[in-house]
């Protein structure tokens, strides 16, 4: 068998290294049309690919975000800056430079200095300056002029302590406030007793209903002398709002307490021991009769003095003695 199988083989062999390889059969005219595929457009290379790379077009940058868009001039003067990206997520995206908030009387209230603070943080103060703050000095008879700027962006940990944890200040995302300015000169300063405690509480509510954190005096010791405000993200939204409005000082010491009111309730105080009677003094012994000496029947004789030794006169010569 093995034979056969040689045999048979061995013509196909030949036949084939002869170079008679059978071509196709011509395609019939009735035969339909061959459609070319194209070429997928992922495949393509782009147009900009084939030129040099001096004549490539630069990337386009990206379209900006809705707080810019609604954050136009007539609200706030705050151009836009280079994102910052420093170290432990300092900086930020989507950032402005604030200058002055545009009130709806097209009068500007300037940030003094003008602060560095994301969009949305720049929006919010925005909106509490020409929302409640304009119309709290429209109310004092002048306008609002100035808003005194203590501190911005800053890329530190919280209360510049060193290794703490990131302030929301290195996220450009707060602001300290210390006084709102006034036309007429004055100021309504935000720590300080003598400003009017009703004004105060004012921006007390304001500020607490707007931003997610502010601190003021008596809440860590570190913003004495003026206010933090933030739009730090917490879980379920919670808000922090600690600031201590300080009574006025009285102008005159008081000499002594205040009159305790009728309606106050009695004070409450130790029970005392019951005394204990006083002991009864020993009864008074009476004095012996003091014994009394017979008068002698003829007076004493006081003796006489002793004459005194007259001291000689001292003589240059008394060492001859």
């Amino acid at each position: 068998m093995a034979l056969t199988l040689l045999l048979v083989a061995a013509p196909a062999q030949a036949y084939l290294t002869a170079g008679r390889v059978p071509l196709p059969k011509p395609r019939p005219a009735e035969a339909p049309a061959i459609q070319q595929q194209q070429v997928p457009a992922e495949t393509e290379k782009p147009a900009d690919a084939e030129r040099p790379a001096a004549e490539q077009r630069p990337a386009e940058p990206p379209p900006p975000a809705a707080c810019r868009l609604a954050l136009t001039d007539s609200i706030a003067i705050a151009p836009s800056i280079a994102a910052i990206h420093g170290p432990g997520a300092c900086g930020g995206d989507d950032l402005v430079h604030l200058e002055a908030v545009v009130l709806p009387d097209k009068t500007r209230v300037p940030l003094k200095p003008g602060g560095t603070m994301r969009c949305t943080m720049a929006s919010a103060i925005a909106d509490w300056v020409r929302t409640d703050m304009a119309p709290l000095a429209t109310g004092l008879g002048t306008r609002l002029s100035e808003l005194d700027n203590f501190d911005s962006f800053d890329c530190r940990g919280r209360n510049r302590v060193v290794g703490a944890k990131m302030s929301e200040h290195g996220r450009a995302n707060a602001l300290d406030v210390r006084a709102l300015k006034l036309a007429n000169g004055q100021s309504i300063a935000l720590t300080e007793r003598a400003t009017p405690r009703e004004l105060r509480e004012k921006v007390l509510l304001s500020v607490c209903t707007r931003f997610s954190t502010v601190l003021g005096p008596g809440s860590d010791g570190y913003h004495e002398d003026h206010i933090h405000l933030d739009l730090a993200e917490r879980r379920g939204n919670y808000k922090i709002c600690q600031w201590d409005v300080w009574d006025q000082l009285p102008v005159i010491a008081p000499l002594m307490p205040a009159v305790r009111p009728d309606e106050a309730p009695p004070r409450q105080t130790a029970e005392a021991p019951p005394a204990e009677p006083p002991a009864a003094a020993p009864a008074a012994a009476e004095p012996e009769p003091e014994a009394v000496e017979p008068e002698p029947d003829h007076p004493p004789v006081k003796p006489k003095p002793k004459p005194r030794k007259r001291r000689a006169a001292s003589s240059p010569f008394g060492f001859l003695r």
